[in-house]
């Protein structure tokens, strides 16, 4: 391990190769994750750059350009969080308020003082309202997440790290970052 020459921001490195390159579009930058997993590079090995309120926390600097900190070992990073993963948020979160709001209206309507009117009105005030709000609360889910990439993107690019085990993968990551448009693809000696 070897400690970086800045005193005031000590960080230890890993002298272990690394991967890096800037996608202009989320799109891209999904394909080379997806494309680095199926080849057999671990989750924990890819990483990007942290939000933007942890980057002005960490680095002390209101604005940032990506090229500017793809190799800069105190940039923070944060772990890939795919489409794959979000919209199963929504969907657990949308599914689970559609459930309860089900629950309410089928315990309505099985109870022995149950007639038509009284099962159509428990469907009107506990099965619709409890859709329509997992519905809105998980579209509120992804905004988060669209906007950190929009910030990244309005910073310069989207910045991903791979960590790479040996030439081998070393020349796939940089193979597969390049055919998915990633630009200033480079590797430097040492990973966090």
């Amino acid at each position: 391990m070897t400690d970086t020459p800045d005193p005031s921001r000590p960080i230890t490195v890993i002298d272990l190769p690394e991967a890096v390159a800037v996608f202009d579009r989320v799109e891209d930058l999904q394909a080379a994750f997806y494309d680095l997993r199926t080849r057999g590079f671990s989750r924990h090995d890819i990483s990007l750059l942290a939000r933007h309120d942890v980057l002005e926390e960490k680095l002390g600097r209101a604005y940032w350009r990506a090229d500017d900190l793809a190799d800069d070992p105190n940039a923070p990073r944060a772990a890939f969080v795919s489409e794959d993963a979000i919209g199963a948020l929504e969907g657990s979160i949308a599914g689970g308020f559609f459930y309860v709001g089900s629950m309410i209206a089928l315990a309505a309507i099985v109870g022995p003082a149950s007639t038509l009117a009284a099962s159509i009105a428990a469907v009107a005030i506990g099965g619709v309202p409890a859709s329509v709000l997992g519905v809105l609360l998980a579209r509120r889910a992804a905004k988060p997440h669209q906007a950190y990439y929009a910030t990244q993107i309005d910073h310069g690019g989207l910045l991903l790290w791979v960590r790479l085990r040996d030439k081998t993968h070393e020349d796939m990551a940089v193979t597969i970052l390049r055919a998915h448009s990633g630009r200033d693809v480079h590797v430097h000696g040492w990973s966090l």
